[in-house]
């Protein structure tokens, strides 16, 4: 499966926590800004770092925009730009557009747009997003602080047929298994017996860093 190729238009702080922690899931993140200074911070820390408006169609195709998965357009200071933004990704042929909004007249503009999803700051996080976009499954996540989360991954392939005591969650990646989904059925008070099946979601909780490596791994199984 090739890496998901991410664009991330805007640079605020929610755009940056997003691009960052998309490129350290393992995506290739371009972003895309007017502020040059806000470019040279973020260069080394994504794929590909460009000063550019993205009103204009043309600078967006000269940096290959059209070669992306998904888009999300975080500026939500100029809503003709983040309007502009979104109407340019749809004209490169993106499918997968995600938006930004300040307010619920700045959401209700974007939804009639056709966006996929409109993130609120009020409702979310950089960070938060970035790993819901990774997974492509809008599941919670609670961050129980800046470096713990619990959060629900899908289970491997390798896990199948093992119980949660031979997998040893917590010994080999500091993950604490508190649930398990099996299609509609939530095993609250799971056991150390229990049997991982094909298609089970764990619920777990650990550092953010572990729930990283393991959806990495799950990116790959799947």
């Amino acid at each position: 499966m090739k890496d998901k190729q991410f664009a991330v238009l805007g640079l605020g702080r929610f755009g940056e926590a997003l691009a960052i922690t998309l490129s350290e899931l393992g995506c290739n993140v371009v972003v895309v800004d007017n502020d040059e200074e806000k470019i040279q911070n973020i260069a080394n820390l994504v794929t590909y770092a460009v000063q550019a408006d993205v009103t204009d169609i043309n600078a967006l195709k000269s940096i290959g925009l059209k070669n992306v998965d998904a888009v999300v357009v975080s500026i939500t200071s100029d809503i003709n730009s983040s309007i502009m933004g979104i109407v340019n990704a749809q004209e490169l042929g993106i499918s997968e557009i995600y938006g930004k909004a300040n307010n619920a007249q700045h959401e209700k503009v974007l939804l009639k747009l056709g966006v996929k999803k409109v993130f609120s700051p009020e409702r979310d996080m950089g960070e938060r997003v970035a790993h819901n976009l990774f997974s492509g499954d809008f599941i919670d996540i609670l961050e129980l602080d800046t470096n713990h989360s619990i959060v629900e991954v899908e289970s491997l392939h390798i896990w199948e047929g093992k119980t949660l005591d031979q997998l040893n969650l917590r010994e080999k990646h500091g993950l604490n298994v508190i649930a398990i989904r099996t299609l509609d059925v939530l095993n609250a008070s799971p056991v150390a017996n229990d049997i991982i099946h094909s298609g089970d979601k764990l619920i777990v909780m650990g550092e953010n860093r572990s729930i990283n490596e393991i959806n990495k791994l799950s990116r790959k199984d799947h």
